[in-house]
């Protein structure tokens, strides 16, 4: 059963931070498709005020902004994977919002929620970390801004205060001539959350590594870059031999993190695969 629910739905962003302002276990609705089955957790007898944001259009966007390009959060899956900007600019991420879930889902589902979810396993957020995208919270009494990577603390949970709505997410452009790679490996091929995902750019010029990036999901306890898998690749030539030391290095980080589990024998060789193919996709080679 549900929990008693008192539901509103603004036309405006003030609208809705007031709203927000003046109520206790409020929960905010952008697509719907992790709320509704997180409040089935919750017993009969707890009240929460859903403030539900889709009729707030001014957070419904995709734009350039020159140097970068600024989603809005109530961006759908759909929309995030058919966009020519997001196609042109940025790949991976619209690859990324094509795999999750359902045709349903992504028509539901939002680049806003898929990040305050805070899942380990979210398609999407692994691409915004290696893109080092900022989100934008905005709240009665002002705005900041953080990474997407320091926004998520720990699976499920986030920095996003009692009061704050997340308004923009801002992507810098990849340099001129960056490739790009994302790869899920799931139980199947569709309507699978991710076992682990990897997202990576690298730029090559002169036949040397001038920028790399790295992140990986469900991996860690939270979505974060490999830094040092990024240094070990810069200023090398790209190669499957060096691929494959780099995703060795991303097994051995994985361990340092987590410790030994009951599956690391099964992940340590699998994320090392799934690395070093996605960065042999970004440089054009051969993936064996």
């Amino acid at each position: 059963m549900l929990p008693q629910i008192e539901y509103f739905r603004p036309r405006s962003l003030d609208e809705a931070l007031m709203l927000l302002a003046g109520c206790q276990n409020s929960k905010i609705l952008a697509g719907g498709t992790d709320l509704l089955v997180e409040l089935r957790k919750h017993n009969p007898d707890e009240f929460f005020t859903i403030i539900d944001i889709t009729a707030i259009d001014s957070l419904r966007f995709i734009r350039d902004a020159g140097d970068k390009v600024l989603l809005g959060p109530l961006v759908t899956h759909k929309e995030l994977s058919e966009s020519e900007l997001i196609r042109r600019e940025f790949p991976f991420l619209s690859l990324s919002a094509s795999t999750v879930g359902s045709p349903q889902i992504r028509a539901r589902g939002t680049i806003g929620g898929n990040i305050c979810n805070a899942s380990p396993a979210a398609d999407t957020v692994p691409v915004l970390v290696a893109l080092d995208a900022i989100v934008t919270l905005e709240s009665a009494t002002g705005k900041r801004e953080c990474l997407v990577e320091e926004f998520i603390t720990k699976p499920y949970r986030t920095l996003i205060s009692p009061g704050e709505i997340l308004t923009k997410i801002y992507i810098g452009k990849l340099p001129p001539g960056a490739k790009s790679s994302f790869i899920k490996l799931g139980r199947r091929n569709a309507l699978a959350i991710s076992r682990m995902n990897v997202a990576s750019v690298l730029l090559v010029e002169d036949g040397l590594i001038k920028f790399a990036r790295l992140a990986c999901g469900s991996v860690f306890p939270v979505t974060q870059r490999v830094n040092v898998v990024e240094e070990f690749l810069l200023g090398k030539e790209p190669s499957v031999e060096l691929f494959r030391k780099a995703g060795e290095l991303v097994a051995e980080e994985m361990v340092k993190v987590t410790g030994v589990r009951w599956s690391t024998p099964y992940k340590k060789p699998v994320i090392a695969a799934l690395v070093r193919r996605a960065l042999c996709e970004c440089a054009g080679l051969e993936v064996k």
